[in-house]
């Protein structure tokens, strides 16, 4: 099976930190700016945070040499006093520290919080192209894993760099106050510790990738299994998905442990060359102090202080990870937000009096081809003219572009030729949404939101009341199997309203666009695959729906549009025929007519 087009991986992808990819995470900043009050505070409070965690080893130094009576400068008080100092030093740095957390984790989720509101609200007025060229579970990654990597660096990674520096800078002014020969010593092995880390950490980043992308993989089997179960259980191939998912997996497993033995020599290493370090300073050191260079509180401090500078060095390889994620995810969420989107209302609206239609419609020599194939015209030089509250069907074989002409009246797509009018004026005078609010789309596939029956077909009137609901039931032959169930209009359908059966579904469809109360209605197959019996319910809502209204009916059955006012037969994208049933029935060599005689035979 194809790979999606784009993974949806647990972590997001690492890129470069450049001058282009930092300006693109710049975006973070301003989703941060109403929250300045908060943020500005926050990072006073790390300031504050670091030189308070700093001060410890400095006070250690003067309690030390205070103990054996060597104390001058400041502080030079009794080991008591300092102890207290210390006490009450440790006391304002974990309230410090609180407060960073605190204010960092509540611009951090306000901040998160807009970002997906601005996503959400992009992706859901993106054109329908966009959607049929991307997978729902990458467009869910970018709201949901994209966006906790940026929450991660808002939250923890931005305060721990900024800490980190903090800390970095104090600590290397203080080891050289100390002593300088011994921070020579320190900084003189650094250099070759970094360089053999980031060698080591780029090969094992490239294995970790290659892990997450196999994960990926074994996820999209996942995806793709659970969607399509039917077709799996049909086919009993219960055991292939299985084995397939098994496969994938064991080829994550070997990865992540092939990976695992590599971190575990590079962690290893890490270890040996920074106590090593500290090692050789402390000899060092000790020479010092044995020639009376240096004190033992001032070797205390230079070692704890060291091991602050080399446990934030230390850390800064995987800050400086974090923010390669963290640009990978804001890259991908700028790509998002940069998609051209639909011209349509994000409130709500009403149908304005210069916008209202009457019904009538025109097609005028349509000839339209999908953006992602754009060498296959899908419809050739199509017209047809239907006056308001007319009845049109739309027959012909598969493929013959039916479905697609309803997509080009609902303005999903745009013709790539000829025009389309309402009432005389061309579909561009109308904005998209004053447009759509007029229509009412009935398809051959239900989908039911995962609420109540009630939440189903108030979907067509947003904030109508219960008597609306039942009214709108009532003439879509929906009230009286709704009013079955124990908890009638309450009853919750499932995901995708897999709770009703075919015939059920279709009928709270009915009574969503009959609540809606549109100006023209499009019927997508609406009976097709349906029993006799749901389908003599189902048509009888139909003709309540389709009263006084103008409509296009796409027909499978031939037997339910005969009272059409008009019938277009289409094949390969072109009209092939178009007039009444009786006039089409005796066209000799008709397309219309043997389709008829088809469907009689297999009845």
């Amino acid at each position: 099976m194809a790979r999606p087009r784009d993974t949806n991986k647990e972590e997001s992808p690492k890129v470069k930190i450049s001058r282009e990819s930092v300006k693109e995470a710049m975006v973070i900043f301003r989703y941060l700016k109403p929250y300045n009050k908060v943020f500005i505070p926050g990072l006073v409070f790390i300031a504050l945070s670091s030189g308070t965690t700093m001060a410890f080893p400095f006070l250690l130094k003067k309690l030390i040499d205070s103990a054996h009576g060597d104390v001058t400068g400041p502080f030079a008080y009794a080991p008591g006093i300092i102890a207290m100092i210390m006490i009450a030093v440790l006391a304002v740095q974990m309230v410090f520290s609180f407060l960073r957390i605190y204010l960092f984790t509540y611009v951090g989720e306000h901040t998160v919080a807009d970002m997906r509101t601005d996503i959400y609200r992009h992706m859901i007025i993106m054109p329908m192209d966009f959607f049929a060229q991307r997978r729902v579970g990458e467009l869910s990654s970018r709201i949901t894993a994209d966006v906790s990597q940026i929450q991660d660096a808002v939250t923890s990674v931005f305060a721990e760099l900024l800490r980190g520096i903090l800390v970095l800078i104090i600590g290397i002014g203080m080891i050289m106050y100390i002593n300088m020969k011994m921070t020579l010593l320190m900084l003189s092995v650094v250099p070759v510790i970094i360089v053999i880390a980031l060698v080591f950490g780029k090969f094992i980043r490239k294995l970790s990738r290659q892990a997450q992308d196999q994960l990926a993989e074994s996820g999209t089997i996942v995806q793709e299994s659970l969607q399509g179960i039917s077709n799996v259980k049909a086919f009993s191939n219960e055991w292939y998905e299985i084995k397939r998912y098994t496969k994938s997996i064991n080829d994550v497993v070997k990865l992540a442990i092939k990976n695992g033995r590599f971190r575990g020599i590079f962690v290893s290493f890490m270890l040996f060359s920074v106590f090593g370090a500290i090692v050789l300073v402390v000899w060092y050191g000790a020479g010092l102090m044995q020639q009376g260079h240096l004190s033992f509180g001032d070797l205390t401090a230079f070692v704890v202080y060291t091991a602050f500078v080399g446990g934030t060095m230390a850390g800064f390889a995987e800050l400086y990870s974090q923010l390669q994620k963290t640009l990978g995810a804001t890259q991908r969420v700028r790509e998002l937000l940069k998609e051209p989107s639909e011209d349509v209302a994000i409130s709500p609206v009403d149908v304005e009096q210069q916008f209202r239609l009457n019904g009538a419609v025109s097609l005028e020599h349509i000839g339209f081809s999908y953006p992602s194939r754009k060498e296959i015209e899908v419809i050739k030089d199509v017209s047809i003219e239907v006056k308001s509250g007319q009845q049109v069907a739309i027959v012909g074989p598969s493929g013959a572009g039916k479905s697609t002409l309803v997509s080009l009246l609902l303005k999903f797509y745009d013709p790539s030729n000829g025009r389309i009018l309402f009432d005389g004026k061309e579909a561009s005078h109308f904005p998209v949404t004053q447009l759509r609010k007029q229509m009412a789309l009935v398809p051959q596939d239900i989908l039911l939101f995962g609420g109540t029956i009630f939440e189903n077909i108030a979907y067509g009137k947003p904030g109508a009341n219960i008597d609306e609901v039942k009214a709108a039931a009532l003439k879509a032959n929906a009230h009286d199997f709704i009013m079955g169930f124990p908890e009638a209009y309450d009853t919750v359908v499932g995901e995708r309203g897999v709770k009703l059966s075919g015939g059920q579904r279709q009928r709270v469809a009915i009574a969503r666009a009959i609540l809606k109360d549109p100006v023209i209605l499009l019927l997508d197959e609406a009976t097709s695959s349906l029993d006799s019996e749901s389908e003599s319910l189902v048509q009888d809502a139909l003709q309540n729906l389709m009263k006084d209204r103008t409509s296009f009916v796409i027909a499978h059955r031939l037997s339910t549009i005969r009272n059409a006012d008009l019938i277009v037969v289409l094949e390969d994208g072109r009209v092939k025929e178009s007039g009444t049933h009786n006039e089409l029935i005796n066209l000799q060599e008709g397309l219309y007519r043997n389709l008829n005689k088809l469907q009689l035979f297999e009845a």
